[in-house]
């Protein structure tokens, strides 16, 4: 039976008359990764900032390696990772030393094969002021995995990531998770977390919903269509060539369109039929105010109903 290395019960906090989280309680075992799913205020960052020892709980316990992450916060920092969703460091401060005063900080090498691996290597004199958002979060990243803690926690990771970043990204939470290490994920992609998490925690409004494999969930939920696309090389790189282009819209909105069932044949005939219908009545109209009612009209007239109910049923589409 796997340890438990992160358990919290009953856990909720409140910033002032506001209840950002509302008794929640969940278990992450050894070499799980746990996701937490939610939208904006859903308590996720909160609930992150309580297990990482930066604030402290309102009711309920918590418990990171067995130990109290508020009241024994300088032991946890030693043992942890922390991605924060968002950080900053000394704007004068290169990419190279800050993993050389981290690495120091944790007593290992530091790890200059990360920052290559999240396409920093080419960054390592630049200063901390004149990176972009995403090598800002690139770097937060790799100074939280270069000790290879035993627990790892990652708020919004992927957020501002380039799709190479991305990929890169999750093959190290990969290696890290077959090292041994806990990762809890907080993201509001429902597909990373499918892809990258063994159970899912779903946040609402500071209470969990359902928490289970991402297969539990979705058997959960309503019998809709589920559209599923593996892009090339694990990545969104070639989308174009698995979707074509002639649809006249981006990749996405032809997914949705099919989600909808809308390429049924059934219901094609029905908005083909109802358009042609609506377009006679038009073109008859059209043709009774033309007063010359000349071979000229009669033909626009045959033209009109013939071509309309392709184009209106490609706009109903």
């Amino acid at each position: 039976m796997s340890e438990i290395i992160i358990k919290v019960d009953n856990f909720g906090k409140c910033y002032g008359d506001f209840k950002a989280v509302d008794g929640i309680s969940f278990e992450v075992k050894s070499g799980e990764i746990f996701g937490i799913i939610g939208p904006n205020s859903a308590g996720k960052t909160t609930t992150l900032e309580c297990l990482e020892g930066l604030r402290m709980i309102d009711s309920g316990t918590m418990e990171v390696l067995g130990l109290n992450p508020w009241k024994e916060s300088r032991k946890i920092k030693n043992l942890i990772g922390v991605q924060l969703q968002s950080s900053s460091l000394p704007d004068t401060i290169t990419v190279k030393e800050s993993m050389e005063l981290f690495s120091s900080y944790h007593k290992v090498k530091p790890r200059y094969d990360l920052l290559s691996r999240l396409g920093l290597g080419d960054k390592l004199k630049s200063q901390y002021h004149i990176l972009s958002g995403g090598e800002k979060r690139r770097l937060a990243i790799a100074l939280a995995v270069a000790h290879n803690p035993k627990v790892l926690i990652l708020d919004e990771p992927t957020a501002a990531l380039d799709v190479k970043a991305r990929f890169e990204l999750h093959k190290i939470i990969k290696e890290l998770k077959d090292s041994g290490t806990t990762i809890i994920l907080a993201t509001h992609d429902m597909a990373e977390a499918e892809k990258m998490a063994d159970r899912i925690a779903i946040l609402l409004k500071g209470k969990i919903m359902v928490i289970g494999t991402p297969k539990e969930i979705t058997a959960k939920g309503s019998a809709l269509t589920k559209i599923s696309v593996r892009t090339l090389g694990n990545s969104l790189e070639g989308i174009s060539k698995l979707i074509p282009t002639t649809y006249g819209m981006d990749a996405f909105k032809a997914l949705s369109v099919h989600e909808r069932g809308l390429f049924n044949p059934i219901y094609s005939i029905g908005i083909l039929v109802l358009t042609g219908i609506l377009s006679y009545l038009l073109s008859f109209y059209l043709f009774r105010l033309d007063n010359n009612n000349t071979s000229e009209s009669k033909n626009k007239f045959i033209a009109l109903i013939a071509l309309s109910p392709l184009v209106l049923g490609t706009l109903f589409i």
